[in-house]
């Protein structure tokens, strides 16, 4: 095999390979993104409080 029939067998490989790929619907998109944001924000709050109570027990301290 030459390096050529090599190259464009990876592509075809690949090509038929993504065709069996289950690939999400546009609503399964739409809430697996509100559930990112959503994490995203949460997770924020909590970083968030655990900061301000940590800064406050620091300035007690000091």
């Amino acid at each position: 095999m030459t390096i050529f029939s090599q190259i464009k067998d990876y592509f075809v490989q690949a090509y038929l390979e993504l065709r069996k790929v289950s690939w999400p619907s546009r609503q399964e998109i739409f809430s697996h993104t509100i559930m990112v944001l959503v994490s995203i924000v949460i997770t924020m709050l909590v970083i968030l409080m655990v900061d301000l109570g940590l800064s406050k027990f620091v300035q007690l301290l000091f």
